[in-house]
């Protein structure tokens, strides 16, 4: 024992810098080397006793088992670097390189910082080889451009959407007028209505448009691709005419009829619920219970998100532990009547195990979505804990469940879900760790156990209120730079609205629900259902009332780098035990400093050439159409602090057309064909742009022009004043040389592209979305006719004309079905 004390003790110091090279110091405080006394300057003094302060607080570190908590970061580290790589690695080679790392590893046992090195480079390589082991498990199947044809699917989801659509994804069992040839697996799509007995696992089949799934509305943005890749997404669209139920040889697999029966019972427990509470509230029980979200009304929503209370509708970490904390509280409370019994057994241990099943039970019933799986997986190792009589509220379990996600869902890592909820938590767990142990130390904490009921409720009260605010401003703090980053908005009023709605939330919603769980198959779950209506109903006047008492929520992008060393931050200062935290207060200066003195892009472009918005001088944001796409501009403002639109002024000849009747890119009209008329004297900076023919020019504050245009042949006479043009068409060819000038088909290989500020008489420079070569959630973009450099594809006149001599919803369903005769929606090289 002696022995082995001896040699951990030697590896610590060899690790740590601390064996061979410490020379005694006299008792004056000099050096003795070699038997004369070596004086030190006061510098050098207090740099070797900082030194060695910070060898000991390394050791004790080592000591208190931190190491083991960078696993999962080192983990994190090599999965990110997999995503932000330019080119997808083999899975051979890194499987390869992670068994010479691990062999190394071994070989360099005896040498602790060279083995600790090497298991640190394994661990980020093994990272990498299961991000890309998932990305090989997933294969989805995406179709290459847009199309329309007739699918035959097996229904597996069924979505009430809030403004009377239904959503369906279906599983592919055919296609036909065109048959295509690399069908995607999965599609989702949605419907004015669908027949009244549709239930999943039935068959249907209709004349149905399908896009492929989008890239990011601007560079390093959401991305629609990667998210629908891991989800097993190929399509998303629309059905031309209503879906009708279906016969057909294909017999579904026991999994899949298991899959439709669970389907089916969440849709009618969701539908018991509405039913029961109705309006809005309806539709949040539903989601809170059977996971259900499409029916909530978007002001809601909205309301929700500018509060900070958003994070209530997801089924999370907070929504598994508040039913695990009702259900072990009711047990305990229930075997505390039976305190003979209570007292001879492990009541806490059978309260943890029957708490573990019915999370996991609600996890099923919920619809087991990637949030509730992390959650789960997170209370699952902690209330296992609880079971082998270990703390539950540790980092050493944070990091289990982290290591555990990681292993099995990698892309999960990436996004703001698993980035929030875990910060969160750890910045909760650490602070927790800190008070304790501050509590510990206090002896002057007493606890008066005479104090009268009164004075106990008002103390309990105070207490709670005061770990709601704790909690608030904690899990706040530590996941703002993740909700900026991601969303780049803030809730300037999500302390106040968290502190009025969680206890409404904690006591009346969450107990209540799994209280009507409970009391569902006894058929007396509904006063359970009222009351949790009513909490819901407080919830969302509360959340109304905020939000719209809230200001500005909008904050613009922050680069990358704030997030990282904010992130390294939060790290250091939640799992470092000693004076070591301190460490992370450079590290948060430099992430609020990028945050706060970056860049917001000047120009955005849409990745279908369509939509180009300018930040003008006094704060607006200039769009090119009268109409554009809500979601991309809503994300386009928040991304530019802009908080108005400024719409394009247009010519008294193209006012004079019926709204909505914007001519499509490849189209010709007799509008497209005249000259258009742009009164460049009279353009300001502040006037946006101004539109006719096709052709749409904006007056740059540098005096300059910016240019959007329909064909290249517009766009030309522009080449000596424009600073940038854009043009609507894949056939098109730059017809200015020096200038910066982007198609149809640039946009369509390389996604959406930012400029951040406009440069006079120079190449601008451009940040795209994508490059090349693409990694296997964008590859399907090469196929597009767009990306090809194909004009849209026209139908012959006569097959057109026939196609509008037929009226009626079935008329749509030929022209989408003649229109989509000539594409396959197969990678053609």
């Amino acid at each position: 024992m002696a022995e082995g004390s001896t040699r951990e003790i030697a590896n610590e110091r060899s690790l740590f810098g601390a064996a061979d090279d410490v020379v005694a110091p006299d008792g004056e405080g000099h050096r003795i080397r070699g038997g004369k006394s070596i004086s030190p300057g006061p510098l050098r003094l207090r740099l070797r006793n900082l030194a060695s302060a910070f060898r000991s607080a390394l050791v004790l570190e080592w000591e208190r088992g931190t190491a083991f908590l960078l696993m999962p970061i080192f983990l994190a580290a090599g999965i990110v670097f997999y995503y932000a790589l330019p080119a997808e690695p083999g899975l051979a080679a890194l499987a390869g390189g992670g068994a010479l790392l691990s062999l190394a590893s071994f070989l360099a046992r005896t040498r602790p910082a060279l083995h600790l090195s090497m298991l640190a480079v394994f661990l980020v390589v093994a990272g990498m080889f299961f991000a890309a082991l998932e990305t090989w498990r997933a294969g989805t199947k995406v179709l290459g451009g847009e199309i329309s044809t007739s699918i035959t699917g097996r229904v597996a989801v069924i979505e009430h959407q809030a403004n009377g659509r239904v959503r369906l994804t279906l599983d592919v069992l055919d296609t036909a007028r065109p048959k295509l040839r690399y069908a995607p697996d999965r599609v989702r799509v949605s419907a004015r209505s669908v027949p009244a007995d549709l239930t999943a696992g039935a068959i249907v089949t209709g004349v149905v448009r399908l896009f492929p799934p989008s890239g990011p509305l601007r560079p390093g943005s959401y991305d629609f691709s990667f998210e629908s890749y891991f989800d097993g997404i190929g399509a998303n669209g629309f059905f031309l005419r209503d879906p009708v139920l279906a016969e057909t040889d294909f017999a579904p697999s026991i999994r899949e009829r298991f899959d439709a029966e669970v389907e089916n019972a969440r849709t009618a427990l969701a539908q018991h619920i509405r039913a029961r509470i109705g309006g809005s509230e309806g539709e949040i029980a539903a989601a809170l219970i059977a996971g259900t979200r499409a029916g909530i009304p978007e002001e809601v929503n909205e309301a929700l998100r500018r509060t900070g209370l958003a994070h209530v509708l997801s089924i999370s970490g907070l929504h598994m532990a508040l039913v695990a904390w009702t259900i072990m509280t009711a047990l305990r409370l229930g075997f505390a009547l039976f305190p003979d019994f209570a007292s001879r057994r492990p009541v806490k241990k059978y309260a943890a195990s029957i708490a573990l099943v019915a999370t996991a039970i609600y996890l099923f019933i919920s619809g087991s979505a990637v949030a509730a799986e992390r959650s789960f997986i997170m209370l699952a190792v902690m209330l296992l804990a609880v079971l082998f009589d270990r703390a539950a509220l540790t980092m050493r379990n944070l990091a289990i469940a982290a290591i555990a996600i990681l292993v099995v869902s990698p892309h999960e890592v990436v996004g703001p879900s698993f980035q929030m909820s875990f910060a969160a938590t750890a910045a909760l767990i650490g602070v927790y760790a800190w008070w304790s142990e501050r509590r510990a130390q206090d002896v002057s904490v007493t606890h008066r156990a005479d104090a009268s009921l009164p004075r106990r409720l008002v103390r309990n009260g105070v207490r709670y209120a005061a770990g709601v605010a704790g909690v608030s401003i904690i899990a706040g703090l530590a996941t703002t730079i993740y909700g900026v980053y991601h969303f780049q908005r803030v809730s300037p009023l999500s302390l106040a609205a968290n502190l009025a709605v969680m206890p409404v939330v904690s006591v009346l919603v969450m107990p209540f629900a799994v209280a009507a769980m409970a009391a569902m198959p006894l058929g007396v779950g509904g006063p359970f259902l009222d009351v949790m209506g009513w909490g819901l109903s407080m919830m969302i006047v509360a959340a109304d009332w905020f939000s719209r008492h809230s200001p500005l929520d909008a904050v613009g992008t922050i680069p990358a780098i704030s997030v990282l060393t904010m992130t390294a931050a939060l790290l250091i200062a939640t799992l470092a035990t000693t004076w070591l935290r301190v460490l992370a207060l450079p590290l948060v200066v430099v992430g609020l400093g990028t945050a706060m003195f970056r860049t917001t892009p000047e120009v955005l472009i849409s990745e279908d050439a369509r939509l180009i918005a300018v930040t003008l001088a006094d704060g607006r944001l200039a769009v090119n159409r009268p109409r554009p796409n809500g979601f991309t501009v809503e994300d386009w403002k928040r991304a530019t602090l802009s908080e108005a639109l400024a719409k394009p002024r247009q010519s008294k000849a193209a006012d004079a057309k019926p709204e909505g009747t914007e001519p499509s890119q490849g189209q010709s009209s007799a509008t497209e064909n005249r000259v258009p008329v742009i009164p460049l004297s009279d353009l300001t900076e502040n006037d946006g742009f101004y539109c006719d023919a096709g052709l749409c020019v904006l007056r740059h504050r540098s005096g300059k022009l910016v240019i959007h245009a329909a064909h290249a042949s517009l766009a030309a006479p522009f080449c000596r004043e424009a600073v940038l043009i854009v043009i609507d068409d894949a056939t098109a060819e730059n017809p200015c040389s020096v200038k910066t000038v982007l198609t149809k088909r640039h946009l369509a290989r390389h996604g959406a592209a930012t400029i951040d500020r406009l440069q006079d008489e120079v190449p601008q420079d451009v940040r795209l979305s994508l490059t090349r070569p693409y990694r296997p959630w964008h590859h399907h973009r090469q196929f597009s006719r767009e990306a090809r450099g194909i004009a849209p594809f026209k139908p012959k006149k006569r097959e057109a004309e026939v196609a509008g001599q037929t009226k009626g919803p079935i008329s749509q369903g030929r022209k989408a079905s003649i229109s989509g005769s000539g594409r396959s929606g197969a990678p053609v090289p």
